[in-house]
């Protein structure tokens, strides 16, 4: 993993606000990432422009052999939405997928620990527990 430039501007405190929807599965894996495709944080895009690019990552993310999970990350004052995909991923991989479709972080869990990570550097900080902000429908 790069190391972390602290040149670059923190995360934006919606970052450590977010929640996740999901519909499963009934146990989640120890270690997962979450990658979406749509716009990035203070860029608007039209939906066709969101909706193409998020069908768009799911073929690299199949061809990686991930079998991904459909999660929302939204947050909770806003009410600004993003479909993801949770992948058993290897970050560093994760953090390749997020450049190439411009995203400017990720979400990484391990042993239900939320972190997000710069995808520019890989520059990490801590969100909480992932379960705590999960919403299962």
């Amino acid at each position: 993993m790069p190391a972390p430039d602290d040149t670059q501007p923190p995360f934006p405190p919606v970052y450590f606000d977010v929640r996740f929807r999901a519909t499963g599965p009934a146990a989640w894996p120890a270690r997962f990432v979450i990658v979406t495709a749509w716009a990035t944080t203070g860029e608007r895009w039209t939906d066709a422009e969101n909706h193409r690019a998020d069908a768009a990552l799911l073929g690299p993310i199949l061809e990686l052999g991930a079998t991904p999970i459909r999660v929302t990350g939204y947050g909770p004052a806003t009410g600004h939405a993003e479909p993801g995909w949770a992948i058993d991923l290897d970050p560093d991989a994760a953090l390749r997928l997020g450049r190439e479709f411009r995203q400017h972080a990720i979400y990484a869990v391990d042993d239900d620990v939320l972190r997000v990570l710069r995808c520019a550097d890989a520059r990490a900080a801590t969100v909480g527990h992932f379960r705590e902000r999960l919403d299962l429908s």
